[in-house]
């Protein structure tokens, strides 16, 4: 049975947002589905137009639609922050393949992340969706997350990338998913181009050694005035031993 009905109407995802926070709405299915060739760019452009695009997943459950709020780039083999600096192995295969596929992956044993796979087929590259806000299923959304941890605020649903999944109701089997298709289970819809919304840029979350630099790799992007975005933490370090090497969390 279905939580949630049809939802016709959500957030303008590129408008101003007006004192109240709401902005005007538009209906989600008139919006148009970037065709693939859209995200056969670098990876930091794309994660630039990807602020206010609209995330859908469909379940027979219901749907639930994130207006995305905050994204992080990475660029493979040029990007040691990246999963796929090093070349090509089972976990990110999907990285190489044709863009606009997903990339799903499990972190610390623990979380799913998802991320938009960019460039050219056979180089990899990546967008992380770290948060956004729920516009449709809130209702499904939020009970998927109360089920996973403590939920405080509707701002919480998907303010981080694991919340995010887990509000979408993805898991590794979306790996590889095609979010092109308009009546697929995992739809990516966007307003046609245009100015780009307000945005602030910094260092990734939770990346060490180089990648964590925020000067040469100030690739999280985020929507200015946004209350979904997430809190911005630097990688943990392990204290020195010649038998325990730094490390941190690096997404894709």
């Amino acid at each position: 049975m279905r939580q949630d009905g049809p939802v016709t109407q959500a957030p303008d995802p590129v408008a101003p947002r007006g004192p109240d926070g709401v902005a005007a709405p538009i209906p989600v299915e008139a919006l148009p589905v970037p065709a693939r060739s859209w995200y056969q760019r670098p990876a930091l452009d794309v994660a630039a137009d990807l602020l206010g695009a609209l995330v859908t997943a469909r379940s027979p459950e219901g749907d639930v639609t994130i207006r995305l709020t905050e994204v992080e780039a990475y660029d493979g083999e040029n990007d040691p922050g990246s999963h796929a600096f090093r070349g090509r192995t089972a976990r990110n295969a999907v990285m190489f393949g044709e863009p606009g596929r997903v990339y799903v992956y499990r972190h610390l044993g623990l979380h799913h992340c998802m991320n938009i796979v960019t460039g050219p087929a056979g180089r990899a590259s990546a967008v992380l969706l770290r948060a956004g806000e729920v516009v449709q299923g809130v209702d499904l959304a939020r009970a998927r997350r109360a089920a996973a941890g403590v939920v405080d605020s509707d701002r919480q649903i998907a303010r981080g990338p694991a919340r995010l999944t887990v509000a979408l109701g993805l898991d590794l089997s979306a790996n590889g998913a095609d979010v092109t298709e308009p009546v697929g289970d995992l739809v990516l819809r966007r307003r046609p181009d245009g100015p780009r919304p307000p945005h602030a840029t910094g260092p990734r979350v939770g990346v060490s050694g180089d990648g964590g630099d925020a000067t040469r790799f100030p690739w999280r992007l985020w929507l200015t005035g946004e209350p979904t975005v997430s809190a911005y933490r630097p990688a943990y370090r392990r204290p020195a031993s010649r038998n325990s090497p730094q490390r941190g969390a690096t997404p894709a």
